[in-house]
């Protein structure tokens, strides 16, 4: 699909999908994050891609929704909106999401990197929850996802103040899994998806759901739902594959069934 404001190109399953509003900083308007929703939906569907890097560029990962669109929005406006639907979606994506943050991840931006699965972060990675200064709060996810990830205190102090981490505090309150060089952040997160996307992928997706499940559920419903994935997993021919493999001592060939 052509888009306006992405690129999307896919190879060896995996695809990457690039920010593409440069001259607004990524920011995110409902017809970017329309197209974003879009393609993180077909890269869903078919089986051909095994996992997705989300890319802002090296300058910016996306520095927030874009206000422009929310200054004379009122109450009802935004009840009425469908904006929210979106993240809902992007949280549907079964295929896992690496993001690949370089620069500033402010606001929206960074409640799009939470709301991936893994993120890669370049040393010049910035993260906050600035909403404070305007008057408003997150909305898309950030109270939630930043306390689950950095805890009460770390997050109670970037949304009530705005303050922004860098990527090594980001790193140390777990926000991000590792810290590269500027110019290796993407290579570094499609390094990561081409792994990712070596691994049987219906383990995959399994697994990824059941460590959702655990911000979720209680510590028993999330470990009935892993048992009932990993019982599943005995049905298909990648398990099969994956042990045959292991004791023929060769790579094994999975093939999603």
């Amino acid at each position: 699909m052509a888009y306006e404001h992405l690129l999307v190109g896919v190879e060896d399953a995996v695809a990457v999908i690039t920010l593409n509003r440069p001259k607004v900083l990524n920011a995110l308007s409902q017809a970017l994050m329309d197209e974003l929703v879009t393609a993180l939906e077909t890269c869903d569907q078919g089986g051909r891609v095994r996992c997705i890097v989300v890319w802002g560029g090296p300058r910016v990962f996306a520095a927030g929704a874009d206000v422009r669109e929310m200054a004379d929005a009122t109450s009802a406006d935004v009840i009425r909106s469908y904006r929210f639907h979106q993240w809902a979606r992007i949280r549907r994506v079964a295929t896992p999401i690496v993001a690949a943050v370089s620069g500033y991840a402010l606001g929206g931006g960074c409640e799009l990197a939470l709301a991936c699965d893994i993120i890669v972060a370049s040393e010049t990675a910035r993260f906050g929850q600035p909403e404070i200064h305007l008057g408003l709060m997150p909305g898309a996810g950030g109270t939630q996802r930043l306390t689950r990830t950095a805890g009460k205190s770390r997050a109670m102090e970037m949304v009530l103040t705005g303050r922004v981490i860098t990527a090594e505090e980001a790193l140390a309150a777990g926000v991000v899994s590792r810290v590269v060089p500027s110019e290796l952040c993407l290579e570094e997160a499609r390094r990561l998806a081409r792994e990712i996307a070596a691994q049987p992928p219906l383990a995959v997706r399994l697994a990824k759901e059941s460590v959702l499940q655990a911000f979720e559920t209680s510590l028993e419903s999330g470990l009935a739902f892993e048992r009932r994935s990993f019982h599943t997993l005995f049905s298909t021919e990648d398990k099969r594959e994956g042990i045959r493999a292991f004791l023929d001592k060769r790579p094994p060939e999975f093939t999603g069934r």
